[in-house]
């Protein structure tokens, strides 16, 4: 069992004590942030659910996580602010009708897809993911909910990668994240 302590100075700073660098993951000269010593830290993992909630209670209708990461964090997030929670996957993991949409990531394409009947026109929803990189798995996220019906409210993410410039490309909508890399 991971020892844990209890958060100390600013949500930035715990956050960025509790990720870590995978170097050459998942390709050779990336290096990924990997945020699951925050997840496994209780008092942290706490503290940025109500970090995020605290700042999205009452506009929210639905938490949207982005798989994988994304799903852990916003069910945390969904079940802190009483909402519920809807999944984006990537394709052929949902059952029945779903809407999809293929976009670019930084290694290449993919598919992401969510249920044709996962919202009531208008539903506010808040869109949630570990890290905010080139931007191309959020834009394709907030575009597939609006074509399913939901309004997004926000974008949050615990980490940015700024030098990706992800920001940018969903300068749109707002966007929070915890810490920028």
């Amino acid at each position: 069992m991971t020892e844990q302590t209890p958060p100390t100075g600013t949500i930035e700073q715990l956050v960025a004590s509790r990720l870590r660098d995978i170097p050459d993951f998942p390709e050779p000269g990336v290096s990924f942030k990997d945020f699951t010593p925050l997840l496994s830290d209780g008092a942290a993992l706490r503290a940025v659910v109500q970090d995020i909630a605290h700042r999205r209670a009452g506009s929210v209708d639905l938490v949207v996580g982005i798989e994988a990461r994304g799903f852990i964090l916003g069910a945390a997030v969904a079940y802190e602010l009483g909402t519920g929670f809807v999944p984006v996957r990537k394709a052929g993991k949902l059952p029945g009708d779903v809407l999809h949409v293929d976009y670019e990531l930084e290694y290449g394409t993919a598919t992401i897809e969510v249920h044709a009947d996962a919202f009531v026109a208008g539903a506010r929803v808040l869109v949630v993911d570990d890290i905010l990189a080139t931007g191309g798995t959020a834009v394709a996220t907030c575009d597939l909910l609006e074509r399913a019906g939901a309004k997004v409210v926000a974008f949050e993410a615990v980490a940015e990668l700024g030098f990706l410039h992800g920001r940018e490309r969903l300068a749109a909508r707002e966007v929070h994240t915890i810490v920028t890399l």
